[in-house]
């Protein structure tokens, strides 16, 4: 798309060429001869950017240069002019001008829109992304505070404009679906539809024809055309939720259409052209699925064109109380409550857990207290996590008997090794990277 400037002049033969050079770079561009005709531009659509003249023959620049911040808030204006003061320059600055140009004009100028052009593309991405969080948590107040949260959410700002595939990693409940939404949103393709599938949710025979559609009688069942997912995503993005779960000979299938960009319908003799981008996600350890035979080694690598890791709750505490208070607040409006924070006894057990759960229990936990509460704060008996849960041994509060048994094993046999890993994977005839995985995944000190 085209960015549209306007320019202001009432120089004709100064504004013509200066029109022409910016069309020959590509540019949508109107012109204007002065204050009346620039006021009678508010009218029409609103330009990304503004070359504006500090001297017009009936309107001083720097009063008109207000009118447009105030017009057209997003529009990023620079002055232009053959008088360059200090002071002007100071004051155009304050009233929200990108920079002060003197004249004559040489490739500087140039070089200047696309740096004015580029802060306006950033401003939209980051007030897009503030936008969406607040409409996730229900707070304008940021809900990311640790620092492996927003080196993710830089990665996000990042990645979400173009078309790469990407691959979200994390345990269950970190938040990967908000991720995917958040990249789409920020995308380009952010007017187009948002599919997702969740891969473990459909029967083995069925999420061939779900993902790539399906024609009459191509099964039992089988009683008129599909379209499929990818189809409905044209022009939009799919999630593949728990990309691990799809059966590998679908997954020798999906690498095919995403190498080709063209998907056959189930039963069908046609492919078609797709065009929508890719996000996967799983919550297992991705060496762990390709070595067990879960995740195709080649559609692995085509598909984590990039790959965010979401940190586990437990490992990015300062996140806690912020979302904490963000759900606080949207449940509570829910509820017809008034509900103004957390007691220090219950914000202090909420820091202190560990939550195995994540993101996800620590909603349910809020949303379960703001019922269950009386008072004006959400107190530490209102919580369901107890007193008796943040004294037990680190990783043992929330096991089964089975895993309880097989961490005191691990455990029991890292004594007996003295802390040799390669030994006690083989002893207890598990691979090292699995052992590695249990020891983080029961959080045994080794």
């Amino acid at each position: 798309m085209k960015h549209k400037i306007l320019l202001v002049d009432d120089q004709q033969e100064l504004r013509s060429l200066l029109a022409a050079n910016f069309r020959a770079r590509g540019y949508d561009v109107s012109e204007a001869e002065d204050g009346a005709s620039l006021k009678a531009a508010f009218e029409g659509p609103q330009p990304d950017a503004v070359l504006m003249d500090l001297r017009l023959p009936d309107a001083d620049g720097l009063d008109l240069l207000s009118l447009v911040k105030k017009q057209w808030p997003e529009t990023e204006a620079i002055i232009l002019t053959g008088f360059g003061t200090l002071d002007a320059a100071v004051e155009a600055t304050k009233r929200g001008a990108f920079h002060f140009q003197t004249k004559p004009h040489n490739e500087g100028l140039y070089n200047l829109l696309e740096r004015a052009l580029e802060r306006k593309q950033q401003f939209q991405e980051n007030r897009k992304l503030i936008d969406t969080l607040k409409r996730i948590s229900g707070d304008a107040s940021p809900v990311f505070q640790s620092p492996p949260m927003k080196a993710v959410m830089r990665t996000i700002e990042r990645i979400a404009p173009s078309d790469v595939s990407v691959l979200i990693t994390g345990e269950s409940g970190t938040g990967k679906e908000v991720v995917a939404d958040l990249i789409h949103t920020l995308s380009r393709r952010s007017k187009g539809p948002f599919i997702k599938i969740n891969c473990a949710a459909l029967p083995r025979e069925l999420i061939e024809s779900e993902l790539f559609g399906s024609v009459k009688g191509a099964f039992t069942g089988a009683q008129g055309d599909r379209e499929g997912l990818f189809r409905q995503a044209e022009g939009g993005t799919l999630l593949l939720d728990e990309l691990s779960e799809m059966p590998i000979d679908t997954q020798s299938k999906l690498l095919r259409v995403l190498q080709e960009k063209e998907v056959r319908p189930v039963g069908g003799r046609t492919s078609y052209k797709t065009d929508c981008r890719i996000i996967a996600a799983t919550n297992r350890q991705v060496e762990e699925a390709i070595r067990d035979g879960k995740l195709r080694e080649d559609l692995y690598y085509r598909i984590s064109a990039i790959s965010v890791s979401l940190p586990p709750l437990r490992d990015r505490r300062e996140d806690v109380l912020p979302l904490a208070r963000a759900f606080l607040k949207r449940f509570a409006s829910q509820a017809d409550r008034v509900l103004t924070d957390f007691t220090p006894e219950a914000a202090d057990r909420l820091r202190s857990y560990d939550w195995p759960g994540n993101v996800r229990q620590l909603q349910n936990e809020v949303q379960r207290a703001v019922l269950m509460s009386e008072g004006s704060q959400i107190d530490a008996h209102d919580l369901s996590v107890t007193q008796a849960q943040l004294n037990a041994e680190p990783g043992t509060e929330n096991l089964t008997l089975m895993e309880a048994m097989e961490r005191n094993k691990i455990v029991e046999v890292l004594k007996e090794t003295h802390g040799n890993k390669l030994e006690t994977a083989k002893r207890l005839g598990i691979g090292r990277q699995t052992l590695y995985n249990k020891i983080k995944s029961y959080a045994i000190a080794a």
